[in-house]
Order: C-alpha cells, then sequence, then structure tokens
C-alpha cells in the first residue's frame, strides 16, 4: 500500500555543489532555512545580505543595482518610527543615524557585487508574486516597513512580469559571471495574509513564470529545484507544518534539504557533510569531568578531526 508520492528526481550529472563552491542565497524566508544547513555543513555561502526579499523585482533591483554600482543616497532612505529605513532593504538593516544606514547599504551592496562576481551558485527562492507599489515614488518596494497601507498600491505580478524580471536577473548575472549556476525555487511557505485564492494565484504565477523562462532553448546555467511540489505532494500534512500552519517545520526542512543532497551534492560533499557533522555533535559533548584523561583523548581526537578537514578545506572553520 503506497501512503506517499514521490517527486522522481535524479541527481544532477553536472554544476554539482562541493565544499569547494562558493554560494549566494537570495529571496524568501525559506532559503534561510536552506542556508542555514548549508552553514552548518561549513559549505562557503552568503545568505540574503539585504535581508528577506519576497518577490523577484526586489531580487532584481538588488542585483541591477549591485552590478551597476549605483550608490544608495539620502533620497533612498526615510525616517519612520524613529528609526532609518531603505524600502529596498529588510528592517533588519534599520538604523537610528541616517549616514550609518546609508553606509552599510552601500558596503552591503559592494558585497553583493563581489559574491555575484565570485560565486559559483546562486540559489533564487521567489515567495510571491504580490508587490507594493509606492504611490509617491511609483517604485515597487522590497518592504513596506509598516508605513500606512494607503502609501500603496498592491498589485499581482502577471506571468510576463516576472518571466521578464527572470530574464533580467539572468542576463545581468551571467554577464558579469558566466560560469555562474543560477537555481531557481519557489518557496513553499504559504502567504495567506493574502488570502487563500490569492495565495494559491500568486504561486501559480511564480510556478508558470520560473518553467516558462526555463523553457528557452538557448538558455544555459540554470535550473530548478521543486522544494514547493515536494512539500505539497510528498509532505501533503499539517504535521510537517510549524504552529502558524504556514511554514515548513523542522522535519519538512530536513525533508526537503536531503532531497536537495540527493539531486546537487556530489559523493565527496556527501562524505564530507558527515565528517563536519560528526564535528559538530562533538563540539556540544559536554563532558562529566572535564579534566579526566579520557575527556582529555576525546579533545585530541576531535581537534586530530578539525585539522585534517581544514587541510583540506582551509576555510572551513568552528567555535568552541
Amino acid at each position: 500500500m503506497k501512503l506517499q508520492t514521490r517527486l522522481p528526481l535524479q541527481p544532477q550529472k553536472d554544476h554539482l555543489i562541493d565544499h569547494h563552491s562558493r554560494l549566494l542565497l537570495l529571496g524568501s524566508c525559506f532559503v534561510e532555512n536552506i542556508g542555514e544547513k548549508l552553514e552548518y555543513y561549513k559549505f562557503r555561502n552568503q545568505i540574503n545580505p539585504f535581508g528577506i526579499v519576497f518577490h523577484p523585482k526586489a531580487i532584481e533591483t538588488l542585483i541591477s543595482n549591485a552590478v551597476q554600482k549605483n550608490d544608495h543616497t539620502e533620497d533612498d532612505v526615510f525616517f519612520h518610527q524613529e528609526l532609518w529605513h531603505c524600502f529596498n532593504a529588510h528592517s533588519k538593516l534599520n538604523n537610528e543615524s541616517k549616514s550609518a544606514l546609508l553606509q552599510d547599504l552601500n558596503d552591503t551592496s559592494a558585497l553583493l557585487f563581489e559574491d555575484l562576481q565570485n560565486c559559483s551558485h546562486i540559489i533564487l527562492t521567489l515567495g510571491t508574486s504580490w508587490v507594493y507599489k509606492h504611490l509617491a515614488s511609483d517604485a515597487i518596494v522590497a518592504n513596506c516597513h509598516k508605513l500606512p497601507q494607503q502609501q500603496f498600491q498592491k498589485k499581482l505580478l502577471s506571468i510576463q512580469d516576472i518571466v521578464n524580471s527572470l530574464t533580467a536577473i539572468e542576463k545581468t548575472i551571467h554577464h558579469l559571471n558566466p560560469s555562474a549556476t543560477i537555481l531557481f525555487t519557489i518557496s513553499p511557505i504559504r502567504h495567506l495574509k493574502d488570502g487563500f485564492v490569492e495565495n494559491t494565484q500568486s504561486k501559480a504565477h511564480l510556478i508558470a513564470a520560473v518553467h516558462d523562462f526555463l523553457s528557452d532553448k538557448l538558455l544555459t546555467g540554470c535550473f530548478y529545484f521543486p522544494s514547493y511540489e515536494i512539500m505539497l505532494d510528498e509532505l501533503r500534512d499539517y504535521r510537517f507544518y510549524t504552529p502558524d500552519m504556514l511554514h515548513p517545520n523542522t522535519t519538512a526542512i530536513q525533508y526537503i534539504w536531503e532531497k536537495f543532497n540527493h539531486v546537487w551534492m556530489n559523493e565527496e560533499s556527501i562524505k564530507t557533510m558527515r565528517e563536519v557533522d560528526r564535528i559538530q555533535n562533538g563540539l556540544l559533548h559536554r563532558p562529566f569531568n572535564a579534566n579526566s584523561e579520557a575527556h582529555r583523548q576525546f579533545i585530541r581526537q576531535l581537534d586530530a578531526q578539525i585539522h585534517t578537514l581544514q587541510t583540506r578545506f582551509p576555510h572551513i572553520s568552528f567555535s568552541r
């Protein structure tokens, strides 16, 4: 008796990820779930330098500004509730000082440019097709920063709008870094504040647009990973959600992560991940007697494992 439908996922034959890869992750909060796994297993990765961004136009703006080296100016920030904000960035960058915010924005944009130029893989997770246009500036924003709703117009991006945005993103990235592998995913997180029907319509536009974009036979170096489909088809049960019934829980994230490994990680990297996991667990160990010879021997063995791993991957470090 079958109790689950499974997606027929085949391992990727080339463009695989290993511990020599450099990864950049941009998009919705689901990309941070995957990014945390990459952090734990000591991959070289950068996660959402401007904070979480939910829609493709926001990602396009950040990438375009970074590559074109468009510095943020005083016109790009505003004061609200005793903090300075930027519509292009998440609230985590907010600052009490205007000059400090502008410095952070421009430093982060320069960092994003370096990551785009040097990374081997870029993972873009799209969360929604709904966007907000700031009426005064006539610009689509990444974050409304809790300004009054009447200052914005809510709009659903059309499939063609999204295709155009993805095309612009791909061309900008590959003009700068022709060898970069771009991996698209749709976030399985539901945006029910938009409404049940509206959330489904939003995801449908994203899915249709990504596959329309990827159907271009001249397109190279771009792929799709079905995290959304795995969540909806293989994990079709509310026990795989957090109590808010919107976000995948730790079990679901681990399940999707293992599927991602199956498709995108090479065999050597899987072995390295096991080594890292052993070391991470060892570092969490708390002895009954820290002064015992047995514990000192345990620490020596752990240090030897770390040294062996760092000999192969000098960028890997562990905190005690």
